[in-house]
């Protein structure tokens, strides 16, 4: 039997692409999963019918590896953030003619905490009338921290980034000494969160709109407890041809193409 196109393409990189894969593999569906780092792998449960691949892609060739890997449909689950594996597996998909469906993580509701700002880029935050004469939590992730490395004599900053060597070398090299890094995978409770900012007398705090996944809630709560203030960059736009607003729609789609790709082979 020819099995070209015969695997859907999970993005990793979330918990919500976690539970997907595993539904997926329950109904027994092919599934092919990419994370970037071997931590990550170790959250998918093992399945004859789920492989999940290491490392970074070459967003330029996403089409040729497409055709290696045998993919027939993408289910795209990465981070709101990752923003060029997202556009980079758009265009390969639309080239090739091949579906592609985006599971768009559920925003927060906007805060009405009048400490809450909400921003469209770093610029907005890269300013002495911010971050001079603060003790300022940076949750953004490690791929930003380059940005404030121009401040890390001006002001005080700490970080808290992914338990991985990638994530800690990136902190090192932006300035981040060991005593102002702390390294946690989420979910992180509420209790937790507190007890951070309040051991390091933090005065604000920088994030990104992830979510509730992302603990996004939790600080805009602990923010408004602690009456610190706290700064959310927006998700970038972007113009998904598919949009799935939760996991049972996305289910729904995998299931549909993978019953019709099963007739075409009856079929043919």
């Amino acid at each position: 039997m020819d099995n070209r196109g015969s695997v859907l393409w999970v993005i990793g990189g979330t918990g919500e692409a976690v539970e997907l894969a595993a539904a997926l593999a329950v109904e027994q569906i092919p599934c092919l999963v990419t994370v970037t780092t071997a931590i990550a792998q170790h959250a998918y449960k093992k399945s004859s019918y789920l492989r999940v691949l290491v490392g970074g892609l070459n967003v330029a060739s996403l089409g040729e590896f497409i055709q290696a890997q045998h993919i027939g449909a993408v289910l795209d689950v990465s981070h709101p953030f990752a923003v060029e594996i997202s556009q980079g597996a758009i265009a390969a998909t639309r080239a090739l003619n091949l579906p592609y469906w985006r599971y768009e993580r559920p925003a927060i509701k906007t805060s009405s905490n009048e400490r809450v700002y909400y921003i469209e880029d770093l610029q907005a935050v890269l300013a002495p009338e911010v971050l001079l004469k603060q003790r300022t939590l940076l949750t953004l992730g490690y791929r930003w921290l380059h940005h404030f490395a121009p401040w890390q004599t001006q002001t005080t900053l700490f970080a808290r980034i992914l338990p991985s060597s990638v994530a800690l070398e990136a902190a090192l090299l932006a300035g981040f000494t060991p005593d102002r890094l702390i390294a946690l995978r989420p979910p992180i409770t509420a209790e937790l969160e507190r007890a951070l900012w309040q051991q390091w007398g933090i005065t604000q705090v920088i994030t990104k709109a992830s979510g509730a996944p992302g603990g996004e809630d939790i600080k805009c709560a602990i923010a408004e407890q602690l009456k610190i203030s706290l700064y959310i960059l927006n998700r970038p736009q972007l113009n998904y041809p598919v949009v799935c607003r939760s996991q049972k729609e996305a289910l729904a789609v995998c299931r549909g193409w993978w019953r019709s790709h099963q007739g075409s082979w009856v079929k043919n």
